[in-house]
Protein backbone atom coordinates (compact mmCIF):
# COMPACT_ATOMS: atom_id res chain seq x y z
CA UNK A 1 0.00 0.00 0.00
CA UNK A 2 1.40 3.33 -0.70
CA UNK A 3 1.32 5.66 2.24
CA UNK A 4 -0.56 8.85 1.59
CA UNK A 5 -0.89 12.02 3.61
CA UNK A 6 -4.44 11.86 3.01
CA UNK A 7 -4.65 9.34 5.49
CA UNK A 8 -3.85 11.19 8.11
CA UNK A 9 -6.28 13.94 7.66
CA UNK A 10 -9.13 11.17 7.43
CA UNK A 11 -8.12 10.56 11.12
CA UNK A 12 -8.50 14.08 12.05
CA UNK A 13 -11.76 14.25 10.70
CA UNK A 14 -13.02 10.57 12.32
CA UNK A 15 -11.02 11.96 16.05
CA UNK A 16 -13.15 15.31 15.80
CA UNK A 17 -16.00 14.61 17.73
CA UNK A 18 -17.95 17.92 16.13
CA UNK A 19 -17.42 15.74 12.53
CA UNK A 20 -20.05 15.81 10.04
CA UNK A 21 -20.49 13.98 7.12
CA UNK A 22 -17.32 14.08 4.56
CA UNK A 23 -17.05 14.48 0.96
CA UNK A 24 -13.59 13.17 -0.32
CA UNK A 25 -13.49 15.24 -3.75
CA UNK A 26 -11.17 15.12 -6.30
CA UNK A 27 -9.96 13.90 -10.42
CA UNK A 28 -10.79 10.13 -10.80
CA UNK A 29 -8.13 7.27 -9.98
CA UNK A 30 -6.15 9.38 -7.49
CA UNK A 31 -6.89 7.20 -4.74
CA UNK A 32 -9.85 8.04 -2.79
CA UNK A 33 -12.03 4.63 -3.13
CA UNK A 34 -8.68 2.75 -1.73
CA UNK A 35 -7.54 4.76 1.00
CA UNK A 36 -10.70 5.46 2.15
CA UNK A 37 -11.30 1.40 2.00
CA UNK A 38 -8.10 0.83 4.56
CA UNK A 39 -9.27 3.67 6.40
CA UNK A 40 -12.34 2.05 7.38
CA UNK A 41 -10.45 -1.63 8.21
CA UNK A 42 -8.28 0.32 10.56
CA UNK A 43 -11.20 2.62 12.57
CA UNK A 44 -14.45 0.29 12.41
CA UNK A 45 -16.07 -3.11 13.28
CA UNK A 46 -17.63 -2.62 9.55
CA UNK A 47 -18.27 -0.89 6.29
CA UNK A 48 -21.65 -0.45 4.27
CA UNK A 49 -20.15 0.54 0.85
CA UNK A 50 -22.16 1.24 -2.33
CA UNK A 51 -20.47 1.93 -5.62
CA UNK A 52 -22.92 3.80 -7.80
CA UNK A 53 -22.05 3.19 -10.85
CA UNK A 54 -21.58 -0.67 -9.75
CA UNK A 55 -24.83 -1.08 -7.70
CA UNK A 56 -27.25 1.51 -9.62
CA UNK A 57 -30.12 -1.03 -7.71
CA UNK A 58 -28.88 0.92 -4.71
CA UNK A 59 -30.67 4.05 -6.10
CA UNK A 60 -33.99 2.80 -4.60
CA UNK A 61 -32.88 3.10 -1.21
CA UNK A 62 -32.92 7.10 -1.37
CA UNK A 63 -35.75 7.23 -3.71
CA UNK A 64 -38.37 7.51 -1.08
CA UNK A 65 -37.91 8.45 3.12
CA UNK A 66 -34.97 9.92 3.55
CA UNK A 67 -35.26 9.53 6.83
CA UNK A 68 -31.97 7.79 8.78
CA UNK A 69 -34.15 4.95 10.42
CA UNK A 70 -36.02 4.73 7.11
CA UNK A 71 -32.42 3.67 4.69
CA UNK A 72 -31.18 1.74 7.65
CA UNK A 73 -34.07 -0.43 7.17
CA UNK A 74 -33.88 -0.50 3.33
CA UNK A 75 -29.62 -1.11 4.02
CA UNK A 76 -30.55 -4.27 6.14
CA UNK A 77 -32.92 -5.87 3.81
CA UNK A 78 -30.64 -5.12 0.54
CA UNK A 79 -27.21 -6.31 3.38
CA UNK A 80 -28.78 -8.83 5.86
CA UNK A 81 -25.03 -10.18 7.02
CA UNK A 82 -24.83 -6.18 8.17
CA UNK A 83 -25.25 -5.30 11.89
CA UNK A 84 -25.12 -1.89 11.09
CA UNK A 85 -24.09 -0.74 15.15
CA UNK A 86 -23.99 3.10 15.82
CA UNK A 87 -20.72 4.65 16.10
CA UNK A 88 -19.47 1.14 14.95
CA UNK A 89 -19.96 1.58 11.06
CA UNK A 90 -18.94 3.97 8.67
CA UNK A 91 -21.21 3.45 5.36
CA UNK A 92 -19.59 4.93 2.28
CA UNK A 93 -21.28 6.14 -0.81
CA UNK A 94 -18.53 6.17 -3.68
CA UNK A 95 -19.31 7.83 -7.10
CA UNK A 96 -22.33 9.96 -5.33
CA UNK A 97 -22.65 12.20 -8.14
CA UNK A 98 -24.35 9.19 -9.47
CA UNK A 99 -27.28 9.54 -7.08
CA UNK A 100 -28.24 13.14 -6.48
CA UNK A 101 -31.00 12.31 -3.75
CA UNK A 102 -27.55 10.03 -1.76
CA UNK A 103 -26.08 13.62 -1.98
CA UNK A 104 -29.52 14.88 -0.47
CA UNK A 105 -29.43 12.00 2.41
CA UNK A 106 -26.13 13.29 4.15
CA UNK A 107 -28.18 16.54 5.55
CA UNK A 108 -29.91 13.51 7.45
CA UNK A 109 -27.09 11.72 8.20
CA UNK A 110 -25.13 14.44 9.99
CA UNK A 111 -28.64 15.59 11.57
CA UNK A 112 -29.26 12.33 12.95
CA UNK A 113 -25.15 12.07 14.28
CA UNK A 114 -25.34 8.53 14.86
CA UNK A 115 -23.57 6.81 11.87
CA UNK A 116 -20.47 8.01 10.30
CA UNK A 117 -20.53 8.45 6.47
CA UNK A 118 -18.20 9.46 3.92
CA UNK A 119 -19.00 9.84 0.18
CA UNK A 120 -17.04 10.34 -2.86
CA UNK A 121 -16.83 11.54 -6.31
CA UNK A 122 -14.88 12.32 -8.99
CA UNK A 123 -17.17 14.77 -10.99
CA UNK A 124 -18.81 16.29 -7.93
CA UNK A 125 -18.48 19.88 -9.21
CA UNK A 126 -20.11 19.64 -12.44
CA UNK A 127 -24.25 20.15 -13.36
CA UNK A 128 -24.56 16.50 -14.17
CA UNK A 129 -27.33 14.80 -11.81
CA UNK A 130 -27.25 17.90 -9.64
CA UNK A 131 -28.96 17.39 -6.25
CA UNK A 132 -32.08 18.86 -5.42
CA UNK A 133 -30.95 20.15 -1.97
CA UNK A 134 -27.70 20.23 -1.78
CA UNK A 135 -26.43 19.70 1.88
CA UNK A 136 -24.60 22.80 2.52
CA UNK A 137 -23.22 23.31 6.00
CA UNK A 138 -23.89 19.79 6.76
CA UNK A 139 -20.60 18.06 5.40
CA UNK A 140 -16.93 18.27 5.95
CA UNK A 141 -14.41 18.66 3.00
CA UNK A 142 -11.46 16.76 1.77
CA UNK A 143 -9.39 17.03 -1.51
CA UNK A 144 -7.75 14.55 -2.99
CA UNK A 145 -4.68 14.61 -5.10
CA UNK A 146 -1.95 12.40 -7.01
CA UNK A 147 0.59 11.68 -5.24
CA UNK A 148 3.41 14.65 -4.53
CA UNK A 149 7.11 14.03 -4.59
CA UNK A 150 7.53 13.47 -0.81
CA UNK A 151 4.46 10.50 -0.99
CA UNK A 152 6.09 8.99 -4.23
CA UNK A 153 9.96 9.26 -2.37
CA UNK A 154 8.01 6.76 0.75
CA UNK A 155 6.47 4.69 -2.16
CA UNK A 156 10.21 4.23 -3.93
CA UNK A 157 11.29 2.69 0.15
CA UNK A 158 13.60 6.15 0.61
CA UNK A 159 12.98 5.96 4.94
CA UNK A 160 11.57 8.97 6.29
CA UNK A 161 14.25 10.06 8.48
CA UNK A 162 16.38 10.48 4.88
CA UNK A 163 13.68 12.90 3.93
CA UNK A 164 13.36 14.33 7.07
CA UNK A 165 17.00 15.53 6.86
CA UNK A 166 16.41 17.35 3.91
CA UNK A 167 13.93 19.94 5.36
CA UNK A 168 16.24 21.88 7.47
CA UNK A 169 19.31 22.91 4.10
CA UNK A 170 15.44 24.61 3.26
CA UNK A 171 14.93 26.03 6.64
CA UNK A 172 18.22 27.26 6.97
CA UNK A 173 19.21 28.47 3.53
CA UNK A 174 22.23 25.94 3.44
CA UNK A 175 23.50 24.37 0.21
CA UNK A 176 22.37 20.54 -0.05
CA UNK A 177 25.72 18.27 0.03
CA UNK A 178 26.45 17.39 -3.76
CA UNK A 179 26.00 13.59 -3.03
CA UNK A 180 22.56 14.27 -1.81
CA UNK A 181 21.33 16.90 -4.13
CA UNK A 182 22.71 14.72 -6.98
CA UNK A 183 20.43 11.46 -5.83
CA UNK A 184 17.48 13.52 -4.84
CA UNK A 185 17.44 15.27 -8.38
CA UNK A 186 18.03 11.96 -9.29
CA UNK A 187 14.61 10.77 -7.50
CA UNK A 188 12.88 13.94 -8.79
CA UNK A 189 13.32 13.12 -12.32
CA UNK A 190 11.76 10.16 -12.49
CA UNK A 191 8.93 11.60 -10.24
CA UNK A 192 8.52 13.77 -13.54
CA UNK A 193 8.36 11.32 -15.57
CA UNK A 194 6.15 8.76 -13.54
CA UNK A 195 4.06 11.51 -12.33
CA UNK A 196 1.67 11.41 -8.88
CA UNK A 197 -1.23 8.74 -10.25
CA UNK A 198 -1.20 5.85 -7.94
CA UNK A 199 -1.74 3.65 -10.22
CA UNK A 200 1.33 4.19 -12.49
CA UNK A 201 3.24 5.10 -8.95
CA UNK A 202 2.48 1.34 -7.88
CA UNK A 203 3.86 0.05 -11.55
CA UNK A 204 7.31 2.06 -11.05
CA UNK A 205 7.50 0.83 -7.55
CA UNK A 206 7.21 -3.00 -8.45
CA UNK A 207 8.74 -2.91 -12.05
CA UNK A 208 10.58 -0.02 -12.89
CA UNK A 209 9.60 -0.33 -16.21
CA UNK A 210 8.71 2.65 -17.54
CA UNK A 211 7.08 0.94 -20.68
CA UNK A 212 4.77 -0.61 -18.50
CA UNK A 213 4.53 3.02 -16.65
CA UNK A 214 3.54 4.74 -19.80
CA UNK A 215 1.08 2.32 -20.79
CA UNK A 216 -1.30 3.01 -17.48
CA UNK A 217 -0.37 6.64 -18.01
CA UNK A 218 -1.87 6.24 -21.19
CA UNK A 219 -5.48 4.29 -20.56
CA UNK A 220 -5.65 6.85 -17.26
CA UNK A 221 -5.51 9.87 -20.17
CA UNK A 222 -8.67 7.75 -22.39
CA UNK A 223 -10.43 7.29 -19.16
CA UNK A 224 -10.36 11.09 -18.42
CA UNK A 225 -11.09 11.53 -22.28
CA UNK A 226 -13.80 8.89 -21.56
CA UNK A 227 -15.29 10.92 -18.49
CA UNK A 228 -15.46 14.04 -20.98
CA UNK A 229 -17.60 12.43 -23.58
CA UNK A 230 -19.50 11.05 -21.17
CA UNK A 231 -20.31 13.32 -18.29
CA UNK A 232 -20.25 16.38 -20.92
CA UNK A 233 -23.08 18.19 -22.38
CA UNK A 234 -23.20 17.31 -25.83
CA UNK A 235 -22.34 21.37 -26.88
CA UNK A 236 -18.96 20.80 -24.94
CA UNK A 237 -17.44 17.28 -25.38
CA UNK A 238 -15.89 17.67 -28.91
CA UNK A 239 -14.59 20.88 -27.31
CA UNK A 240 -13.95 20.38 -24.13
CA UNK A 241 -11.79 17.37 -25.26
CA UNK A 242 -9.62 19.84 -27.84
CA UNK A 243 -9.18 21.94 -25.19
CA UNK A 244 -7.43 19.11 -22.58
CA UNK A 245 -5.63 17.84 -25.64
CA UNK A 246 -4.10 20.63 -26.18
CA UNK A 247 -2.41 21.05 -23.00
CA UNK A 248 0.89 19.77 -24.32
CA UNK A 249 1.07 22.19 -26.80
CA UNK A 250 0.11 25.20 -24.42
CA UNK A 251 2.21 23.84 -21.70
CA UNK A 252 5.58 22.22 -23.22
CA UNK A 253 5.88 23.63 -27.03
CA UNK A 254 5.87 26.91 -26.79
CA UNK A 255 7.77 29.65 -24.73
CA UNK A 256 4.47 31.33 -23.36
CA UNK A 257 2.44 29.52 -20.94
CA UNK A 258 -0.99 31.52 -20.98
CA UNK A 259 -3.77 29.75 -22.76
CA UNK A 260 -3.84 30.76 -26.39
CA UNK A 261 -7.15 29.33 -28.04
CA UNK A 262 -5.52 29.04 -31.33
CA UNK A 263 -3.60 26.24 -29.78
CA UNK A 264 -7.12 24.78 -29.90
CA UNK A 265 -7.72 25.29 -33.62
CA UNK A 266 -6.75 28.03 -36.17
CA UNK A 267 -9.57 30.86 -35.82
CA UNK A 268 -10.51 29.56 -32.41
CA UNK A 269 -11.86 32.14 -29.93
CA UNK A 270 -12.83 32.46 -26.11
CA UNK A 271 -16.42 32.96 -27.24
CA UNK A 272 -16.47 29.24 -28.43
CA UNK A 273 -14.08 27.74 -25.83
CA UNK A 274 -14.14 29.17 -22.51
CA UNK A 275 -17.42 27.33 -21.37
CA UNK A 276 -15.36 24.12 -22.30
CA UNK A 277 -12.36 24.99 -20.13
CA UNK A 278 -15.06 25.88 -17.14
CA UNK A 279 -16.74 22.87 -17.03
CA UNK A 280 -12.94 21.34 -16.98
CA UNK A 281 -12.05 23.22 -14.17
CA UNK A 282 -15.25 22.55 -12.10
CA UNK A 283 -14.76 18.77 -13.05
CA UNK A 284 -11.31 18.55 -11.67
CA UNK A 285 -9.69 17.34 -14.89
CA UNK A 286 -7.94 20.82 -14.80
CA UNK A 287 -6.50 23.45 -12.54
CA UNK A 288 -6.15 27.08 -13.19
CA UNK A 289 -3.54 29.88 -12.87
CA UNK A 290 -5.06 33.91 -12.97
CA UNK A 291 -3.18 36.66 -14.72
CA UNK A 292 -2.83 39.68 -12.30
CA UNK A 293 -3.13 43.35 -12.62
CA UNK A 294 -0.90 44.14 -9.78
CA UNK A 295 1.10 42.29 -6.88
CA UNK A 296 -0.03 42.99 -3.79
CA UNK A 297 -2.66 41.08 -1.28
CA UNK A 298 -5.52 40.11 -1.40
CA UNK A 299 -4.31 38.53 -5.16
CA UNK A 300 -7.63 37.81 -5.68
CA UNK A 301 -8.83 41.33 -6.00
CA UNK A 302 -6.52 41.89 -8.89
CA UNK A 303 -7.06 38.77 -11.14
CA UNK A 304 -8.47 38.38 -14.55
CA UNK A 305 -10.62 35.44 -15.32
CA UNK A 306 -10.04 36.48 -19.31
CA UNK A 307 -6.11 35.27 -18.95
CA UNK A 308 -5.32 32.47 -17.31
CA UNK A 309 -2.35 29.55 -17.67
CA UNK A 310 -4.30 25.79 -17.36
CA UNK A 311 -2.55 22.46 -15.90
CA UNK A 312 -3.39 19.11 -15.53
CA UNK A 313 -4.17 17.65 -12.34
CA UNK A 314 -1.37 15.33 -12.21
CA UNK A 315 1.79 15.79 -14.47
CA UNK A 316 1.00 11.55 -15.35
CA UNK A 317 -1.85 13.00 -17.45
CA UNK A 318 0.48 15.77 -18.98
CA UNK A 319 3.56 13.63 -20.30
CA UNK A 320 1.04 10.88 -21.67
CA UNK A 321 -0.06 13.45 -24.37
CA UNK A 322 3.63 13.41 -25.38
CA UNK A 323 5.89 10.00 -27.00
CA UNK A 324 7.34 7.93 -25.19
CA UNK A 325 10.74 9.22 -25.96
CA UNK A 326 9.88 12.21 -23.39
CA UNK A 327 10.38 9.85 -20.37
CA UNK A 328 13.81 9.16 -21.64
CA UNK A 329 14.49 12.84 -21.78
CA UNK A 330 13.67 13.52 -18.39
CA UNK A 331 15.42 10.29 -17.17
CA UNK A 332 18.41 11.27 -18.80
CA UNK A 333 18.41 15.02 -18.18
CA UNK A 334 18.81 15.79 -21.79
CA UNK A 335 15.82 18.02 -22.01
CA UNK A 336 16.11 21.57 -23.56
CA UNK A 337 14.26 24.48 -24.82
CA UNK A 338 11.16 25.54 -24.29
CA UNK A 339 10.04 21.62 -23.35
CA UNK A 340 12.47 21.77 -20.31
CA UNK A 341 11.52 25.07 -19.27
CA UNK A 342 7.89 23.95 -19.68
CA UNK A 343 7.99 21.00 -17.82
CA UNK A 344 9.76 22.54 -14.84
CA UNK A 345 7.31 25.32 -14.65
CA UNK A 346 4.20 22.14 -14.59
CA UNK A 347 6.41 20.38 -12.23
CA UNK A 348 6.35 23.80 -9.89
CA UNK A 349 2.61 24.13 -10.53
CA UNK A 350 1.93 20.75 -9.31
CA UNK A 351 3.77 20.94 -6.54
CA UNK A 352 1.53 23.90 -5.06
CA UNK A 353 -1.26 22.44 -6.51
CA UNK A 354 -1.00 19.62 -3.96
CA UNK A 355 0.52 21.98 -1.25
CA UNK A 356 -3.33 23.53 -1.54
CA UNK A 357 -2.33 26.93 -2.96
CA UNK A 358 -4.12 28.87 -5.15
CA UNK A 359 -1.64 29.82 -7.80
CA UNK A 360 -1.77 33.01 -9.72
CA UNK A 361 1.28 34.76 -12.47
CA UNK A 362 2.09 37.99 -13.65
CA UNK A 363 3.27 39.63 -17.24
CA UNK A 364 3.55 42.84 -17.87
CA UNK A 365 4.28 43.30 -21.61
CA UNK A 366 5.36 46.40 -21.91
CA UNK A 367 7.76 46.37 -19.20
CA UNK A 368 8.84 42.81 -19.86
CA UNK A 369 8.44 42.04 -16.37
CA UNK A 370 7.04 38.12 -16.02
CA UNK A 371 6.64 35.97 -12.71
CA UNK A 372 5.53 32.49 -12.83
CA UNK A 373 3.61 32.24 -10.21
CA UNK A 374 2.26 34.18 -7.45
CA UNK A 375 0.94 32.63 -3.97
CA UNK A 376 -0.16 34.04 -0.68
CA UNK A 377 1.17 32.46 2.26
CA UNK A 378 0.09 34.21 6.04
CA UNK A 379 -1.38 37.36 4.32
CA UNK A 380 1.99 37.58 2.64
CA UNK A 381 2.55 37.45 -1.49
CA UNK A 382 5.36 35.75 -2.33
CA UNK A 383 6.57 35.56 -6.39
CA UNK A 384 8.20 32.94 -7.65
CA UNK A 385 10.17 32.26 -10.65
CA UNK A 386 11.12 28.76 -11.95
CA UNK A 387 14.44 28.31 -14.39
CA UNK A 388 15.56 25.79 -16.18
CA UNK A 389 19.14 26.78 -15.44
CA UNK A 390 20.32 29.10 -12.50
CA UNK A 391 20.04 32.40 -14.75
CA UNK A 392 19.27 35.42 -13.45
CA UNK A 393 15.46 36.56 -12.01
CA UNK A 394 15.46 39.78 -13.08
CA UNK A 395 11.64 40.77 -12.44
CA UNK A 396 12.20 39.05 -9.06
CA UNK A 397 14.79 41.40 -8.38
CA UNK A 398 12.84 44.40 -9.44
CA UNK A 399 9.48 43.08 -7.65
CA UNK A 400 11.27 42.29 -3.79
CA UNK A 401 13.52 46.05 -4.56
CA UNK A 402 9.88 48.04 -4.74
CA UNK A 403 7.66 46.12 -2.78
CA UNK A 404 8.29 47.08 0.80
CA UNK A 405 5.56 44.64 1.47
CA UNK A 406 7.13 41.48 -0.23
CA UNK A 407 9.99 40.68 1.96
CA UNK A 408 11.69 37.78 -0.59
CA UNK A 409 10.84 35.69 -3.51
CA UNK A 410 11.72 31.95 -4.42
CA UNK A 411 13.42 30.93 -7.70
CA UNK A 412 13.51 26.78 -8.12
CA UNK A 413 16.35 25.93 -10.65
CA UNK A 414 17.90 22.80 -11.47
CA UNK A 415 20.92 23.32 -9.51
CA UNK A 416 21.42 23.89 -5.65
CA UNK A 417 20.26 26.07 -2.71
CA UNK A 418 21.38 29.46 -2.39
CA UNK A 419 19.98 32.96 -1.23
CA UNK A 420 21.37 36.63 -2.17
CA UNK A 421 21.34 40.30 -0.99
CA UNK A 422 18.19 41.02 -2.86
CA UNK A 423 16.04 38.29 -1.03
CA UNK A 424 16.05 35.64 -3.88
CA UNK A 425 15.92 32.66 -2.01
CA UNK A 426 16.91 29.54 -4.64
CA UNK A 427 16.07 26.15 -4.26
CA UNK A 428 16.45 22.95 -6.44
CA UNK A 429 13.42 22.09 -7.77
CA UNK A 430 12.77 18.92 -5.78
CA UNK A 431 12.26 21.33 -2.54
CA UNK A 432 8.77 23.05 -4.19
CA UNK A 433 7.48 19.47 -2.86
CA UNK A 434 8.72 21.25 1.13
CA UNK A 435 7.66 24.42 0.86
Amino acid sequence: MLKRKAMTQLENWVNNKYKKCLIVQGARQTGKTYLIERFAENNYEETVEINFKEMPSAFDIFSGDLSVDSMIMAFRFRFPEKKMKPGKTLFFFDEIQECAEAITSLKFWADDNRYDVIASGSLLGIDYKRSSSYPVGYVDYMKMYGLDFEEFLWGIGIAEDLIESVRPFLAEKKVVPDAIHSQMMAYYRQYLAVGGMPEAVQEYVVSKDFREVDRIQRNLLQGYQYDIAHYATAEEKVKAEKCYLSLSRQLLDKENHKFQYKEIENGARAQKYYSSIEWLLCADIIHMSRSVTDIRYDLDDYARNELFRVYTTDLSLLIAMKDFSLKQFIVENTLSGNTKGGLYECAVADALYKSGYTLYYYRNDTTKKELDFLIQKNGIVIPIEVKSGNTRATSLTSVIKNKKDIPCGYKFIDGNMGINENGIITMPLYMAAFI
